[in-house]
């Protein structure tokens, strides 16, 4: 059984959602990041933490592919020009809206305050804005990301939209706000939200 260490209000949510897709059974401690139930697997201190038979993995992005690949789902396989497609959403998303995200958040509460500029969360409003224009055209035809088949990116994506919402930057494209709304009413999504 996977071990989940994270709270479902940092990036752990994504690890917890992809297992409830996955419908693999978890046990899920809900440890804060720098906290000791976290540096005695990531020095780092960082979350979320998937512990696989003994062995860490840290990093939500790697876990939940790891996870994709390990059980044949949710994923393009590895080698195809959907996988490729496939990747370069993942790391648009992770480059565009992540990082954005992440960048604010730390100029908000994560850094020293005397360390924390304010004013930098405008541009990253607007680059956050411009990004949604350029991802809705990268949209496939259908209700995820790629089209018919919901893959890792899908859930990359309805985190960020999720986060985004919440530090008050706005989805300014209606496809964006109707596909969001779609994601975020999935079971799976709720059950793992709810912990």
């Amino acid at each position: 059984m996977y071990t989940v260490i994270g709270t479902v209000k940092s990036r752990a949510a994504r690890v917890l959602w992809m297992l409830e897709e996955l419908g693999q059974p978890y046990e899920h401690i809900a440890a804060p990041p720098r906290s000791e139930g976290v540096t005695a697997f990531n020095p780092a201190g960082k979350v979320p933490v998937l512990v696989d038979d003994g062995t860490p993995i840290t990093d939500s992005t790697a876990i939940i592919q790891y996870l994709a690949d390990k059980h044949g789902t949710l994923t393009h396989q590895a080698g195809t020009l959907e996988r490729a497609r496939q990747d370069s959403l993942t790391q648009f998303l992770l480059d565009e809206f992540d990082a954005n995200l992440w960048m604010a958040a730390r100029h908000s509460f994560v850094l020293p305050e005397e360390l924390r500029h304010a004013a930098i969360k405008n541009t990253l409003r607007w680059e956050f804005e411009r990004s949604q224009k350029t991802l809705v055209h990268r949209m496939g035809e259908g209700p995820f990301l790629m089209g018919e088949v919901m893959t890792v990116p899908d859930i990359i994506l309805t985190h960020c939209g999720t986060w985004a919402l919440g530090a008050k930057f706005p989805i300014v494209e209606h496809r964006l706000t109707e596909y969001l709304a779609a994601m975020r009413e999935r079971p799976a999504y709720k059950r793992a939200m709810a912990r």
